[in-house]
C-alpha cells in the first residue's frame, strides 16, 4: 500500500523553528509534486508550500521568508522547515501529491505555536 508518514511537530513558542518530515513508502512519489498542507481547527484544509520532481518549491504567502520545503529523493522524504513560526501556524500538517489523492493522507502531524 502506499504510504506517507509525518512527523516532527510539538510545541513550540512564537518565533521558534520545528522541522517536518514527510516518510513515503515507495520512489514512485520521486516523480510526483509533493506537498505540506495543514488544517487549522475549523478551517479548510490549505496547501502550505510544494515542490517539484526536480526541487522547485512553491509557497502559500503566509510562508513565504518563513518555511522552506525541500525533499530528498534518494531517502524517499519531503521536509518542512519552518521558522519564526506564529501563532496562526498552529495546524495539523500534513503532506500529500499535489494535486492531493485522498486514499494517500495520513494521519498528519500537530503543531502547536503557543507561548
Amino acid at each position: 500500500q502506499v504510504q506517507l508518514v509525518e512527523s516532527g511537530g510539538g510545541l513550540v513558542q512564537p518565533g521558534g523553528s520545528l522541522r517536518l518530515s514527510c516518510a513515503a513508502s515507495s520512489r514512485i512519489f520521486s516523480f510526483y509534486i509533493m506537498g505540506w498542507y495543514r488544517q487549522a481547527p475549523g478551517e479548510q484544509r490549505e496547501l502550505v508550500a510544494s515542490i517539484t520532481s526536480g526541487g522547485t518549491p512553491n509557497y502559500v504567502n503566509s510562508a513565504k521568508g518563513r518555511f522552506t520545503i525541500s525533499r530528498d529523493n534518494a531517502e524517499n522524504t519531503v521536509y518542512l522547515q519552518m521558522n519564526s513560526l506564529k501563532l496562526e501556524d498552529t495546524a495539523v500538517y500534513y503532506c500529500n501529491v499535489n494535486p492531493p489523492v485522498n486514499g494517500y493522507w495520513g494521519q498528519g502531524t500537530r503543531v502547536t505555536v503557543s507561548s
